[in-house]
């Protein structure tokens, strides 16, 4: 360099130690001035350059006009260049003049030209491109700025010094490039304003990043406006901004799915080429085993390709951060050496205070950077896996979709695809953890020499020892996590099932199922609380004995070894960074392993098979034909037998065919094989046209009743109405508090059966298909209401009388009207023709009808019956206001695939918002009871909507809240915890005061004296701490799990003693939210929360402490800091609080959804509405990611602003050790600069955890909320018991008895008095809404007397305790409930009965047979819901419970739906013969079962209308003889 200034005139050193270093009036040489000074900005604008411009290439958003801003900068760039080459022509000048200049004045003023022209250009390009402020330009302006400073400085002090200006032309143009380049700086920092034609969003609520300017993206400081507004009020959904385009569902998840049929594309190519014959590679085979296996698609490398570039962005960021984070400790070193040197310039120590300041904050800025582009990568990847997932699941074949419940693909969405969300955050340590230990090492060597090997040594010890806990850790809460499954299984069950639990008594024994797993739980827990206590020991004991054995290595090798501060204070600080890679390096691998099995699941399940969409043909097909199956074989699954085989069926267009058996032949299987849904072994299927499907069990979805009829197609207001009319929906619309435009609850809740059976069909009807095919839509509406649907819609007159119809039905009154009828019998065709011609072939068909209907070969009598239902003004087509709770309920019966779904959200944990379900959508509900249909009526009569939506919680957490877990953790040792924690902090403080003390002991002899004794206190002192965080965290681990212990039994037992009109009106998502989500915070996060918020707050004070210690200076801004910090923490946590409530509320709308869809997949895919429906999952899932981006910002925004309060505390305690160098010791500022620089991430925690403790401890409200709801009647008055044996005649009386669902609702059972002699066989009909469900419940104080009694043989049931009333009677009920579980547990939970007790009432029930011919005999498991049962079975199964019991008195609620009447006719049969002797109460649908009754009671809104025999009623021609004639009985 001496050669490029030093000759010539104006010639110089380039570097001269005298006057740069060694003075207390610093100053550096022109020549490095005109060299250094000036390349440097020139050199980072060309180095950065390339890459800027190939940024700028593809990022391109539409171009600004161009605006008086972007002129002045450019002619500010323009002018700087003249100036710069006015200096070159100058120098040229000279040298023509003979006064030839160092060569660095032509090098330098024509190289900052040339960049300042380039700077100028850059402008223009970056408007053309769109970029509004530009960072590059920003850095190289402030940099020009920064490096004219010196020069500056320089000049001034020369002229003062010779008293002229020495070169009045170059000190000229400096002066006006300095003040050009500060104009320039001054400009880049403000925004362009948006480009013309940009891709912009129509949004009114744009995300202000994307304009912000590049400070404020620097800073987050964009953000600070929401900031705000959550301060002054809770956030409200719409105050969030718009989704940026870039993170969209759209275009993240196309993405990924382009990138994965390209892996399997790959897959399939390796597949071919890999078939018979071929060899496989060394490497193949080493990695696959001993066998080949064909290569499976890899998702992992899918995720890599989409989501990769994203992640290399936040690497560099993350490496400056790491490579800044070393220079601190060699900036205190150099403090450490100045405060030694009396003689040293102050200066230096300004400087290096000043250094270590600008270093913290660049940290701070590039760490968070990094974590930004992390954490929008890690959404970004839930995003696309959702998207792939719920893709996937509308494709997946049959015998799939049965392997997996609907909980196990939810979870796939839910749990799966946040673990590789939680892992993202760690993913850039599998790099920088390395590096970091490497640095850290090579520092310490060059520090301590060999002696850190011991430390080093003691560390890698500490990865194994971490890595076991960690795995054992994670074994545990794999199997915490099976126990919980099957908890919260149970639990939906239970809140599925509960009216039965409760009609039964049943519930202690189902209480005693879940506490008894809760147990195995919990004790899982505690030794996973036990190991966590000593990763925490470790953790923080690490860094202490690291310390400890290094220096005491140090000290005890050589006895020349001196500890001085330098040496001690710089060690403790790369200590202090060696801990971070190595604490987290358990996180790490134990995200990577649920990770590795997440992603294994997910590849799993992506490379399922899916349904073979070219399985039926639906261009070519015969002539004249609508459906055709050629010689067709089908199977569920390939494992299974084929379900029916060959079929040859021909289905002419436009014709009517049924399609009749008995219950299990294969007719919906055949349905199903049409739609395509079977896998087909053989044979060919065509269907022409489009289709429309009505499934058995209708699918309805959670919108308005208009929107489940239209399906996606527009509105035709005349064919809508049409729909309506014919599917008899109109009159229903009349009650329904909105009309169409009524909410329609989750699996149509808020409807009844009927009704949600004739929305389906309407459904079909609106869709105007070619082909219909109508699985038995016709079994779930009473007989006339059937009537008129077939007449109106399916039969020949109705409005589909032109289209080709297949109906599958149990009715025979209907079978005369077919075009043709195809019976079927085990999974074959038995006969097919018409209705005459299979009457003739007397097979089995024939004798079925003559059998049930015995006046078969006549024409069924027309009357007036086909308007019955529409004259009758009390007619059934009333729709159902009161609903009856047994005839209506949630058809859980024959849905054999789909009502898993039902279990959506109550298998899905993270599904469920924290703090509610769903805001501005319906939540997902349980059944609704007629206590619920009343209060809806009365209350939502205005606007349509259904039960009203958990209410989000705003504002702050009560302090009872906290005070409510301090007592479940137990006040004893709450106390301790923080006391041992302030034990912990005054050893931590006395440690590092003794290390300082030792450090500033004087040198005898070269070496320093009481070695050891030091050595020991220190040691004991570290020690110390160590046991007493231990101690406290073995205290937090016992009383986090009695918490735990002692609410979910408190929530429990008071949810199992609730009354059913508390599950009437809850949601059980609702319910079960409590006892997964919130019951998994106060189990797994709450304990380590507050652990963590005691750490990180004792660690601050110790700091702050020992820097008051050290220099009592810091008094003084310690209160503006604290003032600072609070005011940030304050506004962070008012609005990071109300961020994180609505993501969580945004969440459980996808996973709702989700359910849904699974559940009614069959159906989205036959209408074909595949893409409409995943359009709706991602307007859902971009819905909860614009609630999700805040939320992650808010920490962003927080973390720059705590680590600034940690910067300055890092600039003060450096600047006071400088100011107060001659009293204080080297040992004193090492200690407290190397405390400061470690208390920023404390700091940033202590907020984190705060906020995190307040938005988690919400659960223990929300837990204690339904701990506290109100009860129903004791189960066992032990003074008031009934005598052994009651009741032994069976008889019953109402005495006046009156009954309202609620108070201040109207009765339902108005002053009813009758009375029923033991023996009698009763029967129970009226109208929908007369009372007769509601009677039945009475007598089993279900609904409690308003005024009036029950007597059951003479005694007020009242007066006794439930359960010893509700186990004294019988029920069938209407909906076959059975639980996961044994057989035998399913008929006798309180093992009460004998082994032949249980066979012989599984003889009478006709269910020997088919248990003897399975394997397991009694223990035959049924699936959930008893989905691996026929409908029949399962009612069945229930008669079987009766028969056990044999009480005196039985009541039979009619199973109306989907029962073929064989197996009702096995049940009335079986109930003559055994209960006999017993009264015998019947709700009848099907009049024909009660004619041989003793007497008929009709109710009619409440009261009693007729009671008599039957042939009493027929003949005195009143309510009851309108029923029997509607149904041809009269």
């Amino acid at each position: 360099m001496d050669s490029l200034c030093g000759s010539g005139e104006l010639g110089s050193k380039f570097w001269d130690s005298n006057l740069s270093v060694y003075t207390n009036n610093p100053d550096l040489t022109p020549c490095f001035q005109n060299s250094v000074l000036a390349w440097t900005p020139c050199i980072y604008l060309w180095a950065t350059l390339p890459c800027y411009l190939l940024y700028l290439r593809r990022r391109h958003r539409g171009y600004i006009v161009l605006s008086h801003l972007s002129r002045l900068k450019t002619a500010v760039g323009v002018l700087l260049w003249c100036v710069s080459w006015a200096d070159l022509f100058y120098s040229l000048h000279g040298l023509v003049h003979g006064r030839a200049p160092a060569p660095i004045y032509f090098v330098t003023p024509l190289v900052v030209g040339v960049t300042m022209l380039l700077a100028a250009l850059l402008v223009q390009c970056e408007r053309l491109q769109g970029v509004q402020s530009s960072g590059i330009l920003i850095i190289f302006w402030f940099l020009c700025v920064l490096c004219a400073i010196i020069p500056f400085r320089s000049k001034i002090l020369s002229v003062m010094a010779t008293g002229e200006i020495e070169d009045p032309f170059r000190f000229t143009t400096f002066y006006v490039y300095s003040a050009l380049v500060l104009l320039a700086f001054v400009l880049s920092c403000f925004r362009e304003r948006p480009p013309l034609f940009s891709p912009k969003n129509a949004d009114s609520n744009p995300c202000p990043e994307a304009d912000a300017g590049f400070f404020s993206r620097l800073t987050f400081w964009w953000f600070t406006k929401l900031a705000i507004l959550g301060y002054r009020r809770p956030l409200e959904e719409r105050d969030l901004w718009s989704l940026n385009k870039e993170d969209s569902s759209e275009v993240v998840v196309q993405r990924l799915l382009e990138a994965w049929k390209k892996q399997q594309k790959q897959a399939a190519r390796h597949r071919v080429a890999g078939a018979p014959g071929k060899t496989v590679s060394g490497e193949d085979e080493g990695l696959l085993g001993s066998r080949p296996r064909p290569r499976e698609p890899s998702f992992l490398k899918a995720l890599l390709v989409t989501f990769g570039p994203g992640f290399l962005i936040s690497t560099c960021f993350m490496l400056a951060q790491d490579l800044l984070s070393f220079v601190n400790p060699q900036l205190l070193s150099v403090l450490i050496r100045f405060i030694s040197n009396p003689m040293a310039p102050n200066w230096w120590g300004f400087l290096v205070a000043g250094l270590m300041f600008v270093c913290s904050v660049m940290q701070t800025l590039f760490l968070h950077q990094a974590n930004r582009y992390i954490f929008v990568m890690g959404l970004r990847l839930r995003t696309g896996i959702i998207g792939v997932i719920y893709r996937k699941a509308l494709i997946i074949s049959n015998s799939v979709r049965r392997e997996s419940t609907v909980g196990e693909i939810v979870n796939l969405m839910s749990v799966d695809a946040q673990h590789f969300m939680d892992l993202t955050p760690f993913l850039n340590l599998l790099w920088s953890g390395p590096l970091q230990i490497i640095l850290a090492i090579y520092f310490l060597w060059q520090n301590l020499g060999p002696s850190i090997l011991a430390g080093v040594a003691f560390l890698v010890l500490q990865i194994p020892l971490n890595a076991v806990v960690a795995m054992k850790m994670r074994a545990f809460q794999a199997k915490q996590m099976k126990f919980k499954d099957s908890r919260i299984k149970l639990m939906s069950e239970i809140l599925g099932g509960i009216k039965v639990l409760k009609l039964y008594a049943w519930e202690p024994s189902l209480q005693q199922q879940v506490e008894g797993i809760r147990q195995s739980e919990l004790r899982l827990l505690r030794r996973a609380a036990y190991l966590h206590a000593i990763s925490v020991f470790t953790w923080n004991c690490t860094p202490f004995l690291v310390t400890l054995i290094t220096l005491g290595v140090y000290v005890s090798v050589d006895p020349n070894n001196v500890l001085d501060a330098e040496k001690a204070f710089v060690s403790v600080s790369l200590f202090n960074i060696l801990k971070n890679p190595l604490s987290s390096l358990p996180n790490l691998i134990s995200g990577l392993t649920q990770t590795s099995v997440s992603l294994k699941r997910i590849q799993h399940f992506l490379s399922q098979d899916e349904l073979d969409s070219q399985c039926v043909e639906r261009k070519t097909i015969t002539p004249d034909h609508a459906v055709i199956i050629e010689n067709g074989t089908f199977t569920w699954a390939q494992d299974l037998p084929p379900a029916l085989h060959s079929l040859d069926i021909q289905v002419p267009k436009g014709a009517l065919v049924a399609v009749v058996g008995p219950v299990g032949c294969g007719k919906s299987s055949l349905v199903s094989a049409l739609l395509g849904e079977m896998e087909k072994l053989e044979g060919k299927v065509f269907v022409k046209g489009s289709v429309a499907y009505v499934p058995q069990q209708a699918w309805i979805q959670n919108c308005t009743l208009q929107e489940n009829v239209l399906f996606g197609r527009t509105l035709d207001p005349n064919r809508y109405q049409r729909a309506l009319e014919a599917c008899a929906l109109l009159a229903d619309l009349e009650v329904l508090p909105g009309r169409d435009k009524t909410e329609i609850g989750e699996k149509g809740i808020n409807l009844s059966g009927g009704q949600r059976q004739r929305v389906s069909l309407a459904r079909a009807v609106y869709s105007d298909a070619d082909v219909f095919l109508l699985d038995d839509p016709l079994s779930a509406v009473d007989s006339h209401v059937a009537k008129h649907i077939f007449d109106q819609v399916i039969g020949p007159e109705g409005v589909l009388a032109r289209k080709t119809r297949v109906l599958v039905t149990h009715s025979i009154s209907f079978l005369p009207q077919m075009d043709f009828i195809i019976v079927l019998a085990d999974g074959q065709v038995s006969e097919v023709g018409t209705y005459s011609a299979l009457l003739q072939r007397s097979g089995s068909f024939a004798t079925f009808i003559h059998n049930y209907a015995p006046d078969a070969g006549e024409e069924p009598p027309e009357e007036d019956s086909k308007t019955a239902a529409l004259d009758n003004p009390e007619g059934e087509e009333v729709p159902l206001i009161e609903d009856t709770l047994s005839n209506h309920t949630d058809l859980m019966d024959n849905e054999p695939v789909t009502s898993e779904a039902q279990k959506l959200l109550k298998r899905q944990l993270s599904a469920m918002s924290s703090d509610g379900e769903g805001q501005g959508h319906s939540v997902p509900l349980k059944h609704l009871g007629p206590a619920a249909k009343a209060v809806q009526a009365a209350k939502g009569k205005a606007n349509g909507t259904l039960i009203e939506e958990e209410k989000v919680e705003v504002g702050k957490v009560k302090v009872n809240v906290f005070w409510d877990y301090a007592k479940a953790l137990g006040l004893s040792i709450t106390l301790a915890i923080c006391l041992l924690y302030a034990g912990q902090s005054a050893a931590a403080i006395g440690a590092s005061i003794w290390l300082s003390a030792w450090t500033n002991e004087a040198m005898v002899d070269g070496g320093q004296n009481n070695t050891s004794h030091r050595l020991g206190v220190y040691a004991a002192l570290g020690i110390l701490q160590g046991i007493l965080v231990v101690l406290s965290s073995i205290l937090m681990a016992v009383g986090s799990i009695r918490a735990a212990r002692l609410l979910h039994q408190a929530l429990l037992r008071n949810n199992m003693r609730s009354p059913q009109s508390f599950f009437d009106t809850t949601p059980s998502g609702r319910i079960l939210n409590r006892f997964s989500k919130d019951v998994q915070v106060i189990d797994m996060v709450l304990g380590p929360a507050i652990l963590m918020l005691l750490s990180s707050f004792s660690t601050c004070i110790s700091t702050l402490v020992i820097i008051v210690i050290s220099t009592p200076l810091f008094t003084v801004v310690i209160l503006p800091l604290a003032a600072f910090y609070i005011f940030v923490q304050r506004f962070y946590v008012a609005t990071s609080r109300q961020l994180k409530r609505l993501e969580s509320v945004s969440r459980s709308p996808i996973y709702s959804h989700f359910s849904e869809t699974v559940t009614g997949s069959s159906v989205i895919r036959a209408y074909g509405r595949i893409q409409d429906f995943e359009a709706i999952s991602d307007a859902k899932v971009d819905n909860n990611l614009k609630n999700a981006y805040p939320n992650y910002f808010s920490n962003r925004w927080l973390g720059v602003r705590v680590e600034f309060v940690g910067n300055c505390v890092v600039l003060f305690a450096a600047l006071f050790a400088v100011i107060g160098r001659s009293s204080l010791s080297p040992g004193m500022a090492g200690l407290s600069v190397s405390y400061a620089l470690q208390v920023t991430f404390s700091l940033n925690l202590m907020v984190r955890m705060l906020s995190e403790l307040e938005s988690n401890i919400v659960a223990v409200e929300r837990v204690k909320e339904y701990s506290r709801t109100e009860t129903e009647a004791p189960w066992v008055i032990e003074g008031s018991r009934p005598p052994a044996g009651w009741p032994t005649q069976g008889e019953v009386e109402f005495r006046n008895y009156s009954v309202r669902y609620r108070p201040g609702l109207d009765l339902v059972l108005k002053s009813l008095s009758l009375h029923v002699s033991g023996g009698e066989k009763v029967g129970i009909v009226g109208r929908t809404g007369a009372g007769k469900s509601s009677m039945t419940l009475c007598l089993f104080r279900i609904l409690e007397a308003s005024e009036g009694e029950i007597r059951i043989d003479g005694l007020n049931i009242a007066d006794i305790g439930l359960h010893d009333l509700r186990s004294k009677l019988t029920i069938i009920p209407q909906e076959p409930i059975l639980f996961s579980g044994t057989l035998r547990k399913n008929l006798d939970p309180f093992g009460s009965y004998s082994e032949e007790d249980l066979w012989h009432a599984l003889k009478l029930s006709h269910l020997h047979t088919f248990v003897s011919s399975q394997p397991a005999g009694l223990d035959f498991e049924c699936s959930e819901g008893g989905e691996n049962l026929s409908v029949g079975q399962r009612q069945l199964v229930c008669l079987a419970r009766a028969l056990l019991r044999k009480s005196r008195i039985l009541i039979l609620d009619e199973a109306t739906a989907a029962i073929d009447l064989e197996t009702d006719d096995l049940i009335q049969a079986t109930i003559r013969t055994e209960f006999e002797a017993c009264t015998v109460l019947t709700i009848a649908h099907r009049l024909n079962t009660i004619m041989d009754y003793t007497r008929v009671l009709v109710l009619d809104k409440g009261t009693v209308a007729e009671f008599d025999s039957p042939a009493s009623l027929v003949a005195a021609r009143g309510i009851f003889y309108g029923m029997a004639r509607d149904a041809g009985l009269a």
